[in-house]
């Protein structure tokens, strides 16, 4: 659905009385309407309240809860989830500083448009008239980083429990926050049929001016984005591209709805430097599913006309379109699919313009250690196709994201809209729960690892089947290049080297250190074998982070 879509509710045919066949409490009646919309797990730090009336709730509808070790990295893995999945994760914390602690995951769930329900531990109006420890508004601190804050307090707890659900779902996706007191969690409502949520349809400009454009266009490119990751869209991008016989950039949090391994995917779209060979040369730029937060803060370089396909208009972007089409992605595609249109790019173009771009970004190291592009490559050689990978915000990103394919969706996630560090960890947690057939490997550096160390022991509990390799270059690299960019001296960046793989072990992981390739490659191998969590502690040389940056972002 559109975002700004009117939701409403279809009338039932019989009276609600008819329907009605037992009480539920509130809390239960939270976990059946999450268990009909396929949640399998909650994560949360719990404390009393309502807290562990849902727990109870959640266990008696099948959904299992998963204790994280803070409240920000329990967002974040519902966050993952519902990336991962295309439904919607779920959250839980208790009041006060539980709150507080999740606000960096929900801003992270907002920027990257993951839909999240966020229920946190609240306080009765009575309480309210004598109590101020802990206590302040929890939903005026949400309100800017969620699609709606409630506290359930009606008697249709069902029905606004859908309009939530739907709001959520609804483009662009985010989280929405349930502020709920321990005696509302106990308080008995009325079950009934729940009413249907409709969207009003989407506003679409005119279809023909779009295929019109497509058929003109002889250097068309598509500029692939987060929306894209609805269901059954990546097929249909895949058939436009190869019947144009046009690049596609996709974007990191597109990374994957088309393989990597395809010859018309020629790299990333960041918005920076090194996809301007293959942009540059567009007579039409096809922004499929793109939302501007994905882009870094650069002025839009491109002169070619902008056909923009999405799911809905942002009112602030990078670019004015001459023609957008809005509305559900997959109905678009389709109606375009049969059209006219075929680009004269050369497929070996294609190939030079890809082979140029991976060479551009290769990294210039010269230190001790392995380089970033190193331990990024032996990994994907390494591991098998299937293999997962979640990323942390940090110079490391570079490489990760450039040099490892991703072969289907989902398979490389990352915090791009918020660009948070400590991500790498919980995502990586949060997919093993979720697809524990596979492998996933969590890149991270080590300050976004120090940032939610504790959730090696989540790992370790859960059995997660995660390898956590740590790029160890004792800093903060991506902080160096800015201070390096404004000629600064380098202070306050620069810590010890922290030994990860001892604290690992303290926490229950199998661990090892690697300062070679020969190491490092015999570690992957031994971790890949794992059926539990490993950490890989390697020592990276941080020297070449400035070029590779210059080269990607210009």
């Amino acid at each position: 659905m559109p975002a700004g879509a009117v939701l409403e509710f279809i009338p039932l045919t019989q009276p609600r009385d008819s329907f009605v066949t037992e009480q539920r409490t509130v809390a239960r009646t939270i976990a059946s309407a999450c268990r009909a919309h396929s949640a399998r797990r909650v994560f949360g730090v719990p404390g009393g309240g309502s807290c562990l009336d849902l727990i109870r709730a959640f266990a008696e509808e099948g959904i299992a809860f998963v204790l994280a070790r803070t409240e920000t990295a329990a967002v974040l893995m519902a966050a993952a989830t519902a990336e991962l999945t295309g439904g919607f994760g779920v959250a839980m914390t208790t009041q006060g500083p539980g709150t507080a602690s999740a606000t960096n995951g929900v801003a992270h769930a907002s920027l990257d448009r993951a839909p999240v329900l966020l229920l946190t531990d609240g306080w009765t109006a009575r309480q309210s008239s004598f109590d101020t420890h802990q206590v302040f508004d929890q939903r005026a601190l949400m309100a800017p980083i969620t699609k709606a804050s409630t506290r359930l307090e009606g008697q249709d707890v069902a029905d606004e429990l859908e309009r939530l659900i739907a709001l959520m779902t609804t483009a662009p996706w985010g989280p929405v926050h349930v502020e709920l007191t321990g005696e509302n969690a106990r308080r008995l409502v009325a079950t009934g049929a729940d009413a249907h949520v409709s969207p009003v349809s989407a506003n679409r400009t005119d279809l023909d001016a779009a295929r019109r454009l497509i058929a003109s266009a002889r250097w068309p490119v598509v500029l692939l984005g987060l929306e894209a990751r609805t269901a059954g869209v990546g097929p249909l991008v895949e058939a436009l591209v190869a019947r144009l016989g046009c690049p596609v950039l996709p974007t990191y949090k597109a990374k994957g709805i088309v393989s990597d391994t395809l010859p018309n995917v020629l790299g990333l779209f960041t918005g920076g430097a090194v996809e301007r060979a293959t942009v540059d040369q567009a007579d039409l730029i096809v922004l499929v599913g793109l939302d501007p937060v994905e882009l870094i803060g650069r002025p839009w370089p491109y002169k070619a006309p902008v056909l923009d396909l999405a799911e809905v208009a942002h009112p602030v972007h990078y670019v004015k379109p001459v023609v957008g089409v809005y509305g559900p992605l997959r109905d678009t595609l389709e109606a375009l699919g049969a059209g006219d249109g075929a680009s004269t790019w050369q497929r070996s173009e294609l190939e030079t313009l890809r082979t140029d771009a991976r060479k551009r970004l290769a990294y210039p190291g010269s230190g001790d250690g392995l380089t970033p592009e190193q331990v990024v490559a032996e990994a994907r050689a390494i591991a098998p196709p299937a293999a997962r990978v979640t990323v942390d915000a940090g110079a490391h990103m570079f490489s990760a994201m450039a040099f490892w394919d991703a072969p289907m969706p989902g398979g490389a996630l990352i915090s791009n809209g918020l660009a948070s560090m400590g991500f790498a960890l919980p995502a990586a947690i949060a997919v093993a729960l979720e697809k524990p057939e596979d492998p996933v490997i969590a890149f991270t550096g080590d300050g976004g690892l120090m940032m939610c160390l504790g959730e090696l022991a989540t790992a370790a509990q859960q059995k997660a089947r995660v390898v956590v390799v740590v790029f160890n270059d004792a800093s903060l690299s991506l902080i160096a290049l800015k201070q390096q960019a404004r000629q600064l001296p380098k202070e306050g960046i620069d810590g010890p080297r922290i030994d990860f793989a001892a604290i690992a072990r303290g926490c229950g992981l199998t661990a090892r250190s690697a300062a070679t390739v020969e190491d490092y490659r015999a570690a992957l191998r031994s971790a890949l074998a794992c059926e539990g969590p490993v950490l890989i502690d390697v020592r990276v040389d941080p020297s070449g982070y400035l070029a590779q940056s210059v080269a990607l972002r210009g």
